[in-house]
């Protein structure tokens, strides 16, 4: 135990003597002098590289910030990348501008990751801030014990010292029992305003060179370039001053310079206002103990008033009013000064501020504040950052599939749990197109879109299959209009629907459904049932039906419809009852004989070496089980349609081979289909077979063809899909239910 503890000790000692954690004021200026522009930020400059330092996926304009979770605090944020980039925007505007003058406030409906997205931002301060990168300091007031001033408060030789070399310069690093006082700056100042504001710009020259200096200066925040140290400091530095005759050298000797590192858990600069009806910021008068005691007679005799509160302790970082206007409005008006001027009013003093303030606010309470007489000025000092709910299916997905283990508990996980619930989540948020918003050849297309097919355009780019090679294109091309068609108007899309926070309840019902032995797609869909009925406790329950949109309760047998496809591809391929590349070289062979067929060639007979007329039984047998049209023009039209999506392929994927069963899923599933109704009667005897099979007893339910079936089928479902006994065989038992 004492190895590891020394250990510890030395590991500590290294991590305090690398960081540099405490430093004299001419230390400081040492490291300010190396690197100016990194010890010159103000807090919007370095949040916004606080971004840039975790990095940037250039394919999707995404900050890698958002893909870590916020050491417990919040989960990693899904999608949400335009949200992302509007905030960061926002910061170098304000780092342009020398002044966060805005409060970022992001609205959207409930559960709509605006609260995770600013604990992601506190997350990354605090990791920041332990880096190199990002060395944050502030200043302390330090007083040695008498026998090191001997009754003055100027630097004076050690008692007993005898050389010059024993000559005390600054008491920054002097030990705790060498310390009669310690004062914090209770704002966290910045170091470099120890230097008076009318030499800051000349010292920084001399200390950088001009041309440094000047090219530096027009970038600095207001905060460093014209703000001036807190009120009790500055009482402070006054009072050393005036004792010292004016001596600054010997007022810095003082000075001690502190890193300090960002907490939300202790409230270091990442502090979280709830709602509350009392002011943010309070102030009173230092406690007069032992230590200030100590002080020199020159300061016993000021009043130093502590200040304290949520704007304080948050000064330098971020600020997050959670539910902003769930507060009368008037306990935030001070916020017009606040951002306009970076100052508050407390008490007998003005504390100068620099922290980035967010907020967060949903869309019913937002709505009602644009009613406030007061609402125009506000305006002026509050960025709106929308956050709507996620219309990509897999990005939804991906908010469960991380939690599934939390859900579930000590039950198995089915394949398909996430999406489920992120696809039905998704159907209730998506409003219909209006055809009136898009130009003459595409407006058709897009009001013809279900909420399904929105759905996978926005998810994948998919379109419906029964369009022409030119139509799938326009609707592509569309893309974004489509997105952006309510981006202007108070319902947007996305504003309603279900939200996360409820499909997780959602999905925890599910696991403890005692009627499923695994959670599962069917347990979800069961709840889903159940959740529709209580239309008097959601709005978006509520909403009129709109050919096919706003349907709650129909896209439950969507979302199912398009479940039992998953597992029907699943279990057909578990089944093993044939090749599936037999399928592959069927449409391979039928799209050669259409082309020769459209060209109107012959081909030559491999016995007779004679040009003959294709022998269009291999055509007529897959056009009769995809069903398609019998007309001779609809045919040929039908036909020209197969040869446009395989170039339409070929265009989209230049170095890939033809993979039909992705050109032709609609197909490719009547194919199978049909194979299976073939095989009707044996999957009907292990239909019947797994009625009686318990996956607990050995060998139950005899060994008969069905059985010998139902058996492989499961333990290929097991090996290849993830499923368990249980829940394959309540798969298995639910697509022979429902489609055999």
């Amino acid at each position: 135990m004492a190895t590891f503890t020394t250990h510890i000790d030395q590991e500590l000692k290294k991590d305090f003597e690398t960081n540099r954690r405490i430093l004299s004021f001419d230390e400081y200026l040492a490291l300010l002098a190396e690197n100016p522009e990194k010890q010159t930020r103000g807090s919007a400059k370095y949040v916004a590289d606080m971004m840039d330092h975790f990095g940037k996926d250039p394919e999707t304009n995404r900050f890698r910030l958002f893909d870590q979770n916020a050491d417990g605090l919040a989960r990693k944020v899904v999608g949400q990348e335009v949200v992302q980039n509007q905030i960061y925007r926002a910061l170098r505007t304000f780092t342009r501008q020398g002044i966060n003058n805005k409060l970022v406030l992001l609205h959207g409906p409930n559960g709509s990751a605006k609260t995770s997205t600013i604990h992601a931002l506190m997350g990354g301060m605090e990791r920041y801030s332990n880096e190199p990168e990002g060395a944050l300091y502030t200043v302390n007031w330090i007083f040695p014990v008498e026998r090191y001033t001997k009754g003055g408060i100027g630097i004076n030789q050690y008692e007993g010292a005898s050389t010059s070399r024993d000559k005390l310069t600054n008491y920054a690093k002097l030990h705790d029992d060498e310390i009669a006082a310690r004062i914090p700056c209770d704002l966290k100042d910045h170091p470099i305003l120890m230097i008076p504001r009318s030499h800051r710009k000349k010292f920084l020259s001399e200390l950088i060179g001009e041309k440094k200096a000047d090219a530096l200066w027009k970038t600095l925040p207001n905060y460093i370039a014209n703000g001036d140290l807190c009120h009790r400091c500055r009482q402070i530095f006054d009072a050393l001053l005036t004792g010292n005759n004016g001596d600054f050298h010997k007022v810095m000797a003082h000075v001690q310079v502190e890193r300090f590192y960002f907490a939300r858990r202790y409230r270091n600069g990442l502090v979280t206002i709830e709602p509350q009806m009392h002011v943010d910021a309070q102030y009173h008068q230092l406690t007069y103990n032992r230590s200030m005691g100590a002080l020199p007679a020159s300061l016993q005799a000021i009043n130093l008033f502590a200040l304290s509160g949520d704007l304080i302790e948050g000064n330098r970082g971020i600020i997050e009013y959670s539910d902003l206007l769930k507060r009368p409005v008037d306990t935030f008006k001070y916020l017009l000064t606040a951002c306009e001027t970076g100052a508050i009013n407390i008490g007998s003093s003005i504390a100068y501020l620099d922290a980035v303030m967010l907020g967060s606010t949903n869309e019913i309470q937002l709505d009602a504040f644009k009613e406030f007489p007061d609402f125009i000025s506000f305006k002026a000092r509050i960025e709106l950052i929308r956050v709507p709910y996620l219309l990509s299916v897999s990005a939804e997905e991906e908010i469960y599939s991380s939690q599934l283990d939390q859900f579930a508990g000590e039950k198995h996980i089915a394949p398909h749990v996430a999406w489920t619930v992120a696809l039905w989540a998704v159907l209730t948020r998506l409003k219909k197109p209006n055809s009136i918003n898009y130009a003459p050849n595409v407006s058709t297309l897009v009001a013809n879109l279900t909420p399904l097919e929105k759905a996978r355009l926005y998810d994948t780019e998919e379109v419906p299959p029964a369009l022409s090679a030119e139509d799938r294109k326009l609707l592509r091309s569309s893309l974004r209009n489509i997105a952006e068609e309510y981006n202007n108007v108070p319902y947007y899309e996305g504003r309603m629907g279900a939200s996360a926070r409820e499909m997780k309840s959602i999905l925890f019902d599910a696991a403890q459904n005692p009627e499923f032995s695994c959670l599962s797609p069917l347990a979800v869909l069961r709840e889903l049932d159940e959740f529709v009925k209580r239309v008097t406790e959601y709005e978006f329950l509520k909403q009129d039906v709109k050919d096919g949109y706003h349907d709650a309760h129909e896209f439950i047998t969507t979302t199912r419809n398009e479940y039992l496809n998953k597992i029907d591809s699943e279990v057909r391929d578990s089944i093993g009852l044939y090749d599936s590349n037999q399928w592959e070289e069927f449409l391979r062979k039928y799209v050669q004989q259409i082309s020769v067929v459209l060209r109107k060639e012959k081909v030559k007979n491999p016995i007779t070496g004679k040009l003959e007329d294709l022998d269009h039984s291999l055509i007529d047998e897959l056009e009769r089980i995809v069903e398609a049209p019998q007309d001779s023009s609809a045919k040929e039209a039908f036909r020209q349609g197969v040869i446009s999506q395989i170039g339409a392929w070929s265009l989209d994927h230049p170095k890939e081979p033809v993979v039909y069963a992705k050109v032709f899923p609609d197909f490719w599933r009547k194919l199978e289909k049909h194979y299976f109704e073939s095989q009707k009667a044996l999957l009907t005897k292990m239909h019947n077979a797994l009625t009686q099979y318990d996956p607990s007893v050995p060998e139950s339910g005899g060994n008969d063809e069905g059985m010998q079936l139902a058996r492989l089928t499961i333990k290929n479902m097991i090996a290849k899909r993830g499923y368990c006994e249980h829940c394959a065989k309540e798969v298995i038992a639910f697509l022979m239910r429902a489609r055999y």
